[in-house]
C-alpha cells in the first residue's frame, strides 16, 4: 500500500508535530480540529517549529517552510477524509472526548483506511470496540518533539491485524522512523514506567525533599538522562501527565498509580508546562 493522504486528528502539541512530520516526508496532510483559532495557532507553530529545527539539525529535506506548509490541508470539517489512506488521531487524553471521534471517522474513511491512535495510556483494544474495522486499529505512541524522535512505541490491539502492523511499519519508514511493538496494556511500556516516574518525583517536590532543579540534575548528572522527569513533564504537558496518570489509576485500580495533588493543583492553575509559559519552570 503506497500510503500519500494522511489525516491527523488534533492540532494539540502532538497533532502538530506529526502533521510536520508528515509533510516534511512527502506526504499529504489533512489537519482537523475544532476551530478555526486552533488551526491557525497551529499553522504558525509549524512554521515556527520548521524554522527552530533547522537551527540544530542538518535535514536532508530542503524545502522552505511555506512549501511544506502548503502539503498540509487545514480544516474543522471531518469529511476532507473521505479519501485519507491512514488516519493518526491525537486528541486529548480523555476517553469521553476520544470515543466520539472514531465512529465519525468509520462513517467517512475508506474502508482499507487504518486508523492509528496516537494516545499515552487508553487501551487500544478499547478505541477499537467503537469501530466496525477493530482489526485495522492499532496504536502508534509518538514521542515529543515528534519530528526529530526516530523511534515510537507501536502497539497491537486484540483485533489488529498482520496487516495493519506492516501498513503502520511502512508509513512509520516513510516519515523515517522505526518502531518498537508491544501489546495492549494500559499505558503499553513507555508509560507504565514513566508516568509513575513523574508523579512520584512530583510527590518528592510536594514532601520538600528536594527542589525541581536538584530532581531533574540526580537523573541528568546520576543516569546519564537527557533531561529530568519535572522538565520532562513540562515538555508534555503537565495536564496530558494528569490525564494519563488517572487512566492508569481508573484501569488497574492500584493506589501506586495516584496522581500527586501538587500535579492536580497545578493543572488546575492552569500550569500546563512548555505550552503554557509555565510548569516546573518559566519558559519564554
Amino acid at each position: 500500500m503506497n500510503i500519500q493522504t494522511v489525516g491527523v486528528i488534533g492540532a494539540g502539541v502532538m497533532g502538530i508535530g506529526v502533521a510536520q512530520n508528515l509533510a516534511q516526508t512527502g506526504h499529504q496532510v489533512l489537519l482537523v480540529d475544532i476551530s478555526e483559532n486552533i488551526l491557525d495557532k497551529a499553522k504558525y507553530e509549524i512554521r515556527n517549529n520548521i524554522r527552530f529545527q533547522g537551527l540544530f539539525k542538518k535535514s536532508d529535506c530542503q524545502e522552505s517552510p511555506n512549501s511544506i506548509i502548503e502539503k498540509i490541508e487545514f480544516s474543522t470539517n471531518y469529511k476532507i477524509l473521505e479519501n485519507a489512506d491512514f488516519v493518526v488521531e491525537n486528541v486529548t487524553e480523555k476517553w469521553d472526548i476520544k470515543r466520539e471521534i472514531y465512529p465519525v471517522l468509520d462513517s467517512i474513511c475508506p474502508a482499507d483506511c487504518v486508523f492509528a491512535a496516537n494516545t499515552s495510556a487508553i487501551p487500544i483494544t478499547r478505541i477499537a470496540s467503537t469501530t466496525k474495522r477493530a482489526d485495522k486499529v492499532v496504536g502508534i505512541h509518538f514521542m515529543n518533539p515528534v519530528p526529530m524522535k526516530p523511534m515510537v512505541e507501536m502497539i497491537r490491539g486484540y483485533h489488529t491485524s498482520d496487516t495493519t502492523i506492516e501498513t503502520a511499519k511502512q508509513m512509520l519508514t516513510q516519515m523515517g522512523k522505526e518502531c518498537i511493538i508491544v501489546n495492549d496494556s494500559p499505558g503499553f511500556v513507555s508509560n507504565r514506567v514513566l508516568m509513575l516516574t513523574i508523579n512520584e518525583a512530583v510527590f518528592l517536590l510536594q514532601d520538600q525533599v528536594a527542589a525541581v532543579e536538584d530532581i531533574d540534575k540526580i537523573f541528568k548528572s546520576c543516569f546519564g538522562h537527557k533531561m529530568g522527569p519535572l522538565e520532562t513533564a513540562d515538555l508534555i504537558g503537565l495536564d496530558t501527565i494528569l490525564f494519563s496518570i488517572e487512566v492508569l489509576y481508573e484501569n488497574f485500580n492500584d493506589s501506586k498509580y495516584r496522581p500527586c495533588p501538587l500535579l492536580k493543583k497545578m493543572v488546575d492553575a492552569g500550569l500546563h508546562g512548555r505550552k503554557s509559559g509555565k510548569g516546573f519552570y518559566v519558559y519564554q
